[in-house]
Formats: structure tokens, C-alpha cells, sequence
């Protein structure tokens, strides 16, 4: 039978690995927070000001065909306190900052 020595990683790694771990989770929290902030920002000028819940599902990058501009399309979810309605769809963020939204609320 062979005897098969498994070695341990030193402590300095395990510290190493622990904080580039944390680093990148803090970093992703960070993304997260400051999408919604601005997404609720751009809701409130669309007529949603007082949201809560509110989650950005996915981020596409979409071009124009006849003018060649890109632009960029959200697809958020959050629930309308006035309305008491949960709201998804998708904000379109325009040339010039004009933004437009396509939401269904139930």
C-alpha cells in the first residue's frame, strides 16, 4: 500500500486567498448598490419615486441600426409603494440622456 502525504497550505496563503476573497465580494457589493442608486434615480424621473426592492436583473448593450449609436437597456424589477404593484421591464437610456421605459406592473 502506498502512503499518500497530503501537505497543508501554509497560514500566509489561506490569509492571502481570505482577503482577495472578501476584496472581490466587497467590490461586487459595491457594483450591485451603485447600480440600483442609479437606477432608482433614472425611476424617479420616469414618474416611480417611491420604490423600494428594487433589483437590476441584467444589462444589455444594443446598437442602432440606421444611426450606428449604441445605447444601453436595463432590466429591472422593483415594487411601487404607491401603486402597491411589482413592477419589471426594461429602461432604455438613450442618446442625450433621454431615457424610456417599457414596464409591466402587476
Amino acid at each position: 500500500m502506498e502512503n499518500n502525504e497530503v501537505r497543508r497550505l501554509p497560514k500566509k496563503t489561506i490569509i492571502i486567498i481570505v482577503i482577495l476573497f472578501l476584496a472581490g465580494f466587497a467590490v461586487f457589493m459595491t457594483l450591485k448598490i451603485l447600480k440600483q442608486d442609479k437606477m432608482t434615480e433614472i425611476l424617479a424621473t420616469l414618474g416611480h419615486k417611491n420604490i423600494d426592492k428594487i433589483e437590476v436583473i441584467n444589462k444589455l448593450s444594443v446598437e442602432d441600426k440606421e444611426t450606428r449609436y449604441k445605447s444601453k437597456v436595463y432590466k429591472v424589477m422593483f415594487h411601487d409603494i404607491d401603486l402597491d404593484k411589482t413592477c419589471i421591464g426594461f429602461i432604455h437610456m438613450g442618446r442625450y440622456n433621454k431615457n424610456t421605459k417599457d414596464l409591466d406592473c402587476k
